[in-house]
């Protein structure tokens, strides 16, 4: 498998909701790190824990709306929602030996848009960006 095959295999997986499974896509010595809050999540045990814990409100849900691959590196920029918390990941996958070796994933926040660009934007609702991404099953 190309290392862009393996990490949308990953994101199916993960719209399984069943994270032990979407570990398997995991290498042993896995690393996840979330700049925001300098947070290292070590191998796949770490993984499944988080998520599994996660309070969630919901099953989740990933739609991707895009992906960009270069040799072993696959960026995805991925909406999230449980139907209530509605978020993006944009995650930097590192591919090795057909298994995910290290994420860097970055949770950036939504603000409202400032009403002095108004004159020159397009405002678009959660609901067309969603729609313009294309929905994992």
């Amino acid at each position: 498998m190309t290392p862009e095959n393996v990490v949308v295999a990953f994101w199916e997986a993960m719209q399984s909701n069943d994270f032990e499974k979407a570990s398997e896509w995991l290498s042993v010595d896995y690393e996840g790190f979330w700049p925001q809050s300098s947070e290292l999540i070590s191998g796949r045990e770490n993984f499944v824990a988080i998520n599994s814990h996660y309070p969630a409100n919901g099953k989740w849900h990933f739609v991707m709306n895009s992906i960009v691959c270069e040799n072993d590196t696959v960026v995805t920029d991925v909406s999230v929602t449980d139907g209530v918390i509605r978020a993006r990941a944009i995650t930097f996958h590192t591919v090795r030996d057909g298994l995910i070796h290290k994420q860097v994933e970055y949770w950036p926040d939504d603000f409202p848009a400032p009403e002095w660009r108004r004159q020159w934007v397009k405002n678009c609702s959660v609901e067309s960006k969603l729609a313009g991404g294309i929905t994992l099953v």
